[in-house]
């Protein structure tokens, strides 16, 4: 698991971190001592190869390590390897993850070059069959996942529980002395389907190191619970996700009020935050909040991060906002390159603060720092290097020069000779 190194409280409490079994997914580990994978999904049709793949790449380049796409009918499957083709010819090689619903047995067979182009087979439980077919429908799919030496995750969703199992908890449950609440039952239903599935993929053969599973529900409360559950009697390696997270800063909130709880506890080996995008908004967006999720708490790297203050009366002018946001735009486009060349530069810590109350105080605190003059102050920016003042900016294009000074930094401190 890696850790921003300057976070010695963090990493001791963590020192305990659930252990789960470590699972391959193509070029990526998930679990054992691996780093929290991000996840993410594409909305496309997968049967369009051209918008797919295109898809898959933004998301990929945008810091998504495994990325999940729909296989839900035979014109999906088909332009499966078409996509895995036509992405290692773009030289972007993220695992892809076949999503199978009701007849991933039949896809999968009619299909073996789909089979052979997923990283790993996403199945539910709760729709992989009914009645009688349930069984062989599961087998079909463990049977491929064997034959191409696949792992699979069991994700079992609140919204399409397997019902059968659920009517068969109910009635265990009134014949206790004292009966579960009725959510508690559906808690367990959850956790013993998602365990059930997994034993039965074990008894046909699949190891321990090819399985993942996930239990999502809507509500934080309940996904914590669950999955505090899930980590004490199993260890397999666990995919988490508030499902249906929801639009804007609701789904963020609540994904972010679930799953840094989990993670905080040592639960988790892999994530994706479930957004709906704003209308015309960028999928990328479920990326980019799964990342900041990770590294604001410690846990991840992936780009450097922006501290910088809420502003107040005396603040009146937008100039740190728009800077700020200039900051942030230009370490997260630049990042791409930064990590081949000068490896390190996504723990550095940038400040861009509003007037003279907090701004030198935070500047100094981080690594490149600079002061905007709030409201009737010295029109004077004083720019802040491992805490000492170096320059003071003055004129019209202090965002110009200041993002110079972040270029130069960046090239002079984390340059490989300089280590």
């Amino acid at each position: 698991m890696t850790h921003i190194s300057d976070t010695e409280p963090l990493r001791l409490q963590l020192a305990a971190r659930r252990k789960s079994v470590a699972v391959a997914v193509g070029k990526i580990q998930i679990g054992g001592d691996a780093p929290i994978v991000v996840q993410s999904m594409t909305n496309t049709d997968t049967a369009d190869v051209s918008a797919t793949t295109r898809q898959v790449a933004q998301l990929a380049r945008s810091g998504s390590e495994l990325v999940r796409v729909t296989v839900n009918t035979l014109a999906a499957a088909t332009a499966v390897a078409k996509i895995r083709e036509r992405l290692d010819m773009m030289g972007v090689d993220v695992p892809l993850i076949g999503d199978f619903h009701y007849n991933g047995h039949q896809l999968l067979a009619q299909e073996p070059a789909c089979a052979e182009a997923l990283a790993k087979y996403r199945i539910n439980p709760g729709n992989v069959g009914f009645g009688q077919r349930k069984d062989s429908q599961f087998t079909a799919i463990i049977e491929v996942a064997l034959h191409h030496q696949r792992p699979v995750r069991i994700g079992v969703n609140w919204g399409s529980l397997d019902q059968a199992l659920l009517a068969r908890l109910m009635d265990e449950n009134q014949a206790r002395p004292v009966p579960w609440e009725a959510t508690a039952v559906a808690r367990e239903a959850l956790i013993r389907s998602a365990l059930e599935a997994a034993e039965r993929a074990e008894q046909l053969g699949l190891p321990r190191d090819h399985i993942v599973i996930s239990c999502k529900v809507s509500g934080v409360q309940e996904l914590i619970a669950v999955y505090r559950n899930l980590a004490v009697r199993s260890d397999y390696a666990l995919h988490l996700g508030l499902t249906e997270a929801g639009l804007g800063s609701k789904g963020i909130v609540a994904s972010t009020a679930a799953l840094a709880v989990l993670l905080q506890e040592g639960i988790g080996d892999t994530l994706r935050v479930s957004l709906t995008p704003e209308p015309g908004g960028a999928r990328t967006r479920e990326v980019v909040v799964a990342q900041e999720i990770l590294q604001t708490i410690g846990l991840r790297a992936f780009t450097p991060m922006v501290t910088a203050c809420p502003g107040c009366g005396r603040t009146t002018s937008s100039r740190f906002q728009e800077l700020a946001k200039a900051v942030q735009e230009h370490v997260r486009s630049c990042m791409p390159e930064w990590r081949i060349h000068f490896p390190g530069a996504e723990n550095m810590r940038l400040a861009v603060m509003g007037c003279v109350v907090n701004g030198p105080g935070e500047s100094r605190h981080a690594d490149l720092g600079i002061s905007l003059p709030g409201t009737g102050e010295i029109p004077a920016a004083p720019v802040f290097e491992d805490g000492k003042k170096t320059v003071t900016l003055r004129g019209d294009d202090i965002a110009g020069e200041f993002l110079q000074i972040v270029d130069r930094y960046v090239a002079r401190r984390y340059a490989p000779h300089h280590k």
